[in-house]
């Protein structure tokens, strides 16, 4: 039979209530305390009851997590910040994905909803035309944060980056590094995407360099797709762009591959520029220059606004918080 709270104070000569806290490293409990309810607890193998828990509090100390790609690093980075930011304050993440499928990040939700998560964190790929997801949340009163991708028309706090100052600052550094015919590998079609391009176009138009309607090629947002948009690019286009600015680091790893079996070189002929930042892009065989998306940060901030929604007795007003992305310059532009 498991040990319980009761069964700590007994032997301790303690409250239930002085127990909890001190497991809880909660309340003004002498360091004396805490070290005896910790040392009896491991004694007599202490496991918390998360239902009984549940129960008294009406919370599951549990928060969703649902994204587009559980595999790509800049998801899976947001991911292990946002558990390493919430685990000391006892909850843990429940994470799923929807492979940029609608219908079924619906799906997913309403999965972590039966398992009554206290909070959602939320990479989406609804377009502002389908809100119904949201309209739910809402009603239902769940706490919600968007991360990644703004969702024009909800209102729930949003953290990520400065999708516009990620599009203007790679266009910029390919400009500055002497290139004139710059194409863009352009991402899904999700609002963050559109605001990337909308970066490449603005600093085309601010410094007078002509953007052709071919020079845009959708590329999705992994590698392979990548590579066949650049394979795409090449075939369109006489003569080949002297600069690519690629939605993200996967998408322009696929780019670089297709140059290279193109006979062009990296950044001799043409230079690359990615966005992310993942961890392995100064470790390929020409280092990838990115925009730094602050991932970390992403994961910190999404989790701390979460935690007061979850935390507060009235309503929270959303909170917007753009990260400012660095560029990172590395040998794929370095002519």
């Amino acid at each position: 039979m498991s040990a319980t709270l009761s069964d700590i104070a007994k032997d301790l000569n303690i409250s239930i209530v002085t127990v909890s806290k001190a497991l809880r490293n909660k309340g003004r409990i002498s360091a004396r305390t805490r070290s005896r309810v910790l040392k009896r607890a491991k004694e007599l193998d202490y496991r918390p009851n998360w239902v009984a828990r549940s129960l008294v509090t009406r919370r599951t100390y549990t928060i969703g997590l649902l994204l587009p790609d559980f595999t790509h690093p800049f998801f899976a980075d947001i991911a292990k910040t946002i558990a390493e930011t919430v685990r000391p304050r006892g909850y843990h993440v429940i994470i799923s994905y929807f492979e940029e499928d609608p219908d079924l990040e619906r799906v997913e939700a309403d999965s972590l909803l039966a398992r009554r998560v206290d909070g959602l964190i939320l990479a989406s790929s609804q377009s502002p035309d389908r809100l119904e997801l949201f309209q739910e949340l809402r009603a239902r009163k769940i706490p919600l944060v968007l991360i990644d991708r703004p969702i024009e028309g909800v209102r729930a706090s949003f953290v990520g980056v400065d999708n516009e100052a990620v599009g203007r600052l790679a266009t910029t550094h390919l400009i500055e590094q002497g290139c004139r015919r710059i194409a863009h590998l352009r991402g899904p079609k999700i609002g963050l995407a559109a605001k990337r391009l909308n970066g490449y176009l603005a600093s085309l138009k601010k410094n007078k360099l002509a953007a052709p309607a071919n020079y845009v090629v959708d590329a999705g947002f992994q590698d392979h797709r990548g590579y066949e948009a650049m394979k795409k690019l090449l075939a369109a286009v006489t003569p080949a762009p002297d600069g690519v600015f690629c939605y993200n680091d996967p998408v322009a790893i696929g780019a670089m591959k297709a140059l290279r079996e193109a006979g062009l070189r990296v950044p001799e002929d043409v230079a690359v520029v990615g966005a992310g930042n993942v961890h392995y892009s100064d470790a390929l065989a020409v280092p990838l220059t990115t925009i730094d998306q602050k991932t970390c940060e992403i994961g910190a901030r999404a989790a701390e606004l979460l935690l007061e929604q979850i935390g507060s007795s009235r309503p929270v007003r959303p909170e917007t918080v753009l990260i400012v992305p660095e560029l990172v310059a590395r040998k794929s532009t370095q002519r």
